[in-house]
C-alpha cells in the first residue's frame, strides 16, 4: 500500500520520478542511473513479511534461554543465601552486642556529664540503627530484545534496504551495497529522503578511533551504504565477530557467483543466531529448460529438467548449490520458504552449523532420471542412512551408506521413451509448514501494511499444504499423452486418495497435484478413466506415445468417489498468480546502465 499523505509533502526535482511503496519513497532518475522493477513488490512484500517473522522467533528463542539462564542463576544465589545464613546470623548477633555494649556505656557516661546529641557518632558506618532491609536496593533485570544487522549485497536504488528498516521493528541496522557509483549515489538520495540516513555529515564514515572518549560514537543511521564489489564486501565480514544475521541476494539474473561468500558472512548458529539467507535467481532460461544445460551446470552444478515440473526442479537446483556450499564450511540448510514467482525462484534458507547434519546431505541430494516422452520421473539418491541400535545403551548410531543404483534400465518402464538425466538436485523439503503457518499469521493481523496481500495469502496457503516429496504433474498433461478426455482435478485427487496415497496442490502451477504415489499408480488412475471415456483408437497412431501407455492395464481398478480430503483449505482460496500489470510488456526489466562498461572503454583508449 502507499503512503500519500507523506508522499503529498515531498518536492519532487526536476528529471526526477517518486515512487511510493507501502510508507517508502525514491526518487528514480530519467538516466536509469539504478535498476528497479515495480513487479517485485510482491517479492519485496514476502521478504518484509518472512524477515519480520524470522527475527520475531529468533528474539523469542532468545528470550526463552535469557529467562532460563535468569532462573538458574537465581537458583544458585537462593542456594548461596542458604549456605550463608548461619554465618550471616552469626555475625548479626555478635554486632549487635557490640553495639549494645556500647550503647550501655556512652548512656553511664551521660549520667555523669552534660547530654549529647551524638550517641550514633562512634557507631560502625555500615549499620543502621533503625534496622532495614536491602531488597529496596535490588535493581529489576529485564530483557532487552535482540536485535539483527541485514546486509543486502545487491541494493540498486535502496527501495529494498528502505523497506527493511523502516518496517522490521528488530533490525539494528541495513547495509546497503553496491558496486556501481550512479546506484550508491541515488541509494544516499533516497535514504536520506526516508530519514534513515547519518545523524550528522561524515558520520557514517566516523571510526572510534577519531571520536572522543567522552563522547558517543555519531549515529552512522539505519542504512549504511557502501560502494563496493558484494563478493569482497561479503567476504570482508565472515570473520566470527563481524558475520551479520540475515543475507539478502536479489541479483539481475543469476545469484550463483555470490552463493560462496553469502553462506560464509552469514551467522551459522554457533555462539550467535542462526542466520537467514534470503536467494533470488531471475534467470529461469537457464534454470527451468534444457537449452542451456551447460550454462545450468557452470553456475549451478547440475543439469535442468524439461518437463512440466520444471519450475520446481530449478528450486531443487538453487537449494543444492546452497547446500553444497555451506556444506564445504561446516554448515547446512534449513529450507524455510522456497517458491517460484512469475520470472524466478526466491528462497529464504536457515543456515546452521553441525558436522552430523552435513554428512546428512548427501541423502538429501539426488540425480532423476526423466522420461522425454510421459515425463515420469525416477529418482536415484547418492547416498542413504542406515540407523543401528545399540542393545545394551539403546543408543541409535548412524551409518552412512553409498546408494546402489539405476532405479530403472535404459528405457522408460511405462512408455518404453528414452531417458534424460537430471541433476544433482536437492530431493528434501522446500518448506517448513512452521515457519510458514506464522507467516501467514502474522499476514492475518498486519493484512493492510502489505499491497501484495490477497497473493501473499494465496500462495502460502498452498506452500503450507504442499506435501514434502519431489515433483507435481497436471491432469491436463497426462490426459493429453493417453489422448483423452481430462478428469476433472477433484477426480483425480479422489480416485488417489481412495486408493491410499496422498495428495497435495504445488505452488509452482495452477492446477497441479503433488502425490506420494508412484508415475505408475497415477496413469493407473487415467488408465481407469480411460475406460469410462474411451478413445477413438482410430485416431491414434501406431507409434504414438498414447498407444504405448494404453497398451497396459490398470493393476487396480480407480475408485472416483468423492474424497472429503480433495478439498481443501488452498483449494478454497483464489491463487492470485500474476499480479496486474503494473505496465506494457511488463517482466523482468532491463538491467540498468551503471555506466561502467564506457569508463572502462574510455580508459582503454
Amino acid at each position: 500500500m502507499s503512503d500519500s499523505a507523506g508522499s503529498s509533502s515531498i518536492t519532487v526535482p526536476e528529471g526526477f520520478t517518486l515512487h511510493t511503496e507501502n510508507t517508502s519513497h525514491i526518487l528514480i532518475s530519467s538516466k536509469e542511473e539504478a535498476f528497479l522493477n515495480p513487479v517485485q513488490e510482491f517479492n519485496r512484500d514476502l521478504s518484509v513479511a518472512c524477515i519480520r517473522v524470522w527475527s520475531e522467533e529468533l528474539n523469542r528463542e532468545k528470550e526463552a534461554k535469557w529467562k532460563q539462564a535468569q532462573e538458574r542463576r537465581a537458583k544458585r544465589e537462593a542456594e548461596g543465601e542458604v549456605k550463608t545464613v548461619q554465618q550471616k546470623k552469626a555475625k548479626s548477633e555478635h554486632l549487635s552486642r557490640d553495639i549494645q555494649s556500647l550503647l550501655n556505656e556512652r548512656l553511664l557516661q551521660a549520667e555523669s556529664t552534660e547530654p549529647s546529641n551524638d550517641l550514633d557518632d562512634d557507631l560502625p558506618r555500615d549499620v543502621s540503627i533503625t534496622g532495614g532491609t536491602s531488597e529496596g536496593n535490588k535493581r529489576e533485570v529485564l530483557y532487552r530484545p535482540h536485535k539483527f544487522v541485514l546486509l543486502e549485497a545487491l541494493s540498486a536504488t535502496g527501495l529494498r534496504s528502505i523497506r527493511y528498516a523502516k518496517e522490521i521493528p528488530l533490525v539494528r541496522f541495513v547495509i546497503a551495497n553496491d558496486l556501481s557509483a550512479s546506484a550508491t549515489a541515488a541509494m544516499k538520495r533516497n535514504v536520506e529522503l526516508n530519514g534513515l540516513g547519518p545523524s550528522s555529515p561524515g558520520a557514517d564514515s566516523a571510526s572510534s578511533s577519531t571520536v572522543p572518549e567522552h563522547q558517543p560514537l555519531p549515529d552512522r543511521g539505519k542504512v549504511r551504504i557502501n560502494e563496493g564489489d558484494a563478493c569482497a564486501l561479503m567476504y570482508n565480514h565472515r570473520t566470527e565477530k563481524t558475520r551479520v544475521d540475515v543475507v539478502d541476494l536479489d541479483p539481475y539474473g543469476t545469484a550463483a557467483p555470490f552463493i560462496d561468500g553469502a553462506v560464509q558472512c552469514v551467522n551459522d548458529g554457533g555462539k550467535h543466531p542462526t542466520g537467514l539467507l534470503c536467494v533470488t535467481c531471475t534467470d529461469l532460461s537457464v534454470l527451468a529448460t534444457t537449452n542451456y544445460h551447460e550454462k545450468c551446470f557452470s553456475n549451478y552444478g547440475g543439469i535442468p529438467v524439461k518437463a512440466e515440473y520444471c519450475h520446481e526442479a530449478a528450486l531443487r537446483l538453487v537449494l543444492n548449490t546452497l547446500s553444497t556450499s555451506a556444506g564445504r564450511y561446516g554448515r547446512y540448510i534449513e529450507p524455510l520458504l522456497c517458491l517460484s514467482i512469475d520470472f524466478y525462484v526466491r528462497l529464504f534458507v536457515r543456515i546452521h552449523s553441525a558436522p552430523i547434519e552435513v554428512k546428512k546431505t548427501a541423502s538429501k541430494t539426488a540425480m532423476y532420471f526423466v522420461c522425454q516422452g510421459c515425463q515420469a520421473f525416477y529418482e536415484q539418491p547418492l547416498g542413504r542412512i542406515v540407523e543401528k541400535v545399540q542393545e545394551r545403551s539403546g543408543n541409535v548410531n548412524l551409518l552412512f551408506k553409498t546408494q546402489a543404483g539405476p532405479p530403472v534400465p535404459q528405457k522408460c518402464t511405462e512408455c518404453g521413451s528414452a531417458l534424460h538425466v537430471a541433476g544433482p538436485m536437492w530431493s528434501g523439503s522446500l518448506h517448513n509448514n512452521g515457519f510458514i503457518s506464522k507467516v501467514l499469521e502474522h499476514l492475518g493481523s498486519n493484512q493492510d501494511r502489505y499491497g501484495t496481500a490477497v497473493r501473499m495469502k494465496g500462495m502460502l496457503t498452498v506452500a503450507s499444504e504442499e506435501l514434502h516429496v519431489p515433483f507435481y504433474f497436471t491432469p491436463s498433461r497426462i490426459a493429453g499423452f493417453f489422448h483423452s478426455v481430462c478428469p476433472p482435478l477433484d477426480d483425480v485427487a479422489s480416485a488417489l486418495l481412495n486408493a491410499g496415497h496422498t495428495v497435495s496442490r504445488s505452488h509452482a502451477l495452477p492446477g497441479s497435484l503433488k502425490t506420494d504415489a508412484t508415475r505408475q499408480a497415477v496413469h493407473d488412475v487415467f488408465r481407469s478413466w480411460v475406460k469410462k471415456h474411451p478413445v477413438r483408437m482410430d485416431k491414434v497412431s501406431e507409434t504414438s506415445l498414447a498407444r504405448q501407455l494404453l497398451a497396459k492395464e490398470a493393476r487396480t481398478e480407480a475408485n472416483f468417489t468423492r474424497h472429503p480430503r480433495s478439498v481443501t483449505q488452498a483449494s478454497k482460496v483464489k491463487l492470485v498468480r500474476y499480479q496486474q500489470n503494473p505496465a506494457p510488456n511488463w517482466g523482468p526489466g532491463t538491467k540498468a546502465d551503471t555506466g561502467t562498461k564506457r569508463k572502462r572503454e574510455e580508459e582503454n583508449q
